[in-house]
């Protein structure tokens, strides 16, 4: 059974043992970050650097996160503005494994030119990361952006919660006195928004799906208030392909976006959520009302497997 207080006291021994000078950690704001931080943080303290890059890729509430942690916690937090860099990085690039790579790679060299002399990388690696990644006998279901790394980065890697599953990670989370604002976020994947548009990403598409993922978290936060109600994890997925409609009295030809919510403990399976027809019809509604470039919705109703919860 998964002892948190002798997951805690261990780990921070060993952080102590291992670490010799600065370290650097992407923090994103979310469970697995920053709960990789703060742990960190209680090892070498200020001599670890947060940096939060703004790939352009990132949800509206994952800006307003760190602006929260930087104002309630003692973590060494910078930011970092990125997103043109990224953004030209991905242009006319269709394949998902290839901006998965590409979005990695660009991470470590964005954190080269800004770690100064941090010799350490933290991760927020998780168990589901590297055994979806693939390695020796097990295949590759998709490259994790904290696992698939360049072989020439200059940085000693360490990964705290490299054993740990979501469900674990949330309770540590909990445990080092975090709130429900973080130990309860909607895992989100690395590469961004980026793997929720698929095709070519472009600024116009990546705006779509987040306004999209806004009114879908505002209408689930109402329908299930209380945290242990709410699904797993939900988000929007915007389509590479366009549909025709109607908006007032005349021909749309707009993207049609899809609504993913699933059910799971861990990650590793899942089942599609069934929720209530009357909320879908709502989101539904919302999303179509409010896009204008958007003039159809769909709902996801695969389980994993022979899905992945994520469609890239």
């Amino acid at each position: 059974m998964f002892n948190l207080e002798n997951f805690v006291k261990n780990t921070i021994k060993e952080l102590k043992g291992t670490i010799r000078g600065k370290a650097v950690i992407a923090l994103s704001g979310g469970v697995d970050s920053t709960t990789a931080a703060v742990l960190v943080s209680k090892a070498i303290g200020k001599n670890l650097r947060c940096l939060f890059v703004n790939t352009g890729l990132v949800r509206d509430e994952d800006l307003e996160n760190i602006d929260w942690l930087k104002d309630n916690t003692e973590l060494n937090i910078e930011i970092i503005d990125a997103s043109e860099e990224f953004f030209k990085a991905l242009r006319g690039v269709i394949d998902p494994e290839e901006k998965r790579k590409i979005i990695g790679e660009l991470f470590i060299r964005v954190f080269e030119r800004n770690a100064e002399d941090a010799k350490y990388l933290i991760q927020g690696t998780i168990a589901p990361d590297w055994i979806e990644t693939g390695s020796g006998i097990r295949d590759k279901i998709k490259t994790h952006h904290n696992v698939g790394i360049p072989l020439d980065v200059k940085f000693q890697i360490v990964e705290p919660l490299r054993d740990l599953y979501k469900d674990e990670v949330r309770k540590l989370s909990q445990y080092l006195g975090l709130p429900e604002s973080i130990y309860g976020r909607q895992p989100f994947p690395g590469p961004g928004l980026a793997i929720r548009v698929l095709g070519e990403v472009t600024p116009k598409k990546v705006d779509i799906v987040r306004r999209a993922t806004a009114i879908l978290n505002q209408e689930i936060g109402r329908a299930y208030p209380n945290f242990e109600e709410k699904p797993w994890q939900y988000f929007t997925v915007l389509l590479p392909v366009r549909s025709v409609g109607v908006r007032g009295d005349k021909r749309a030809y707009g993207y049609v976006i899809a609504i993913r919510m699933v059910q799971s403990v861990d990650g590793m399976t899942a089942a599609f959520f069934k929720p209530d027809f009357r909320l879908l019809d709502k989101i539904g509604t919302r999303i179509t009302n409010e896009i204008s470039e958007v003039n159809r919705v769909v709902y996801d109703i695969t389980n994993k497997p022979p899905g992945t919860i994520e469609w890239e």
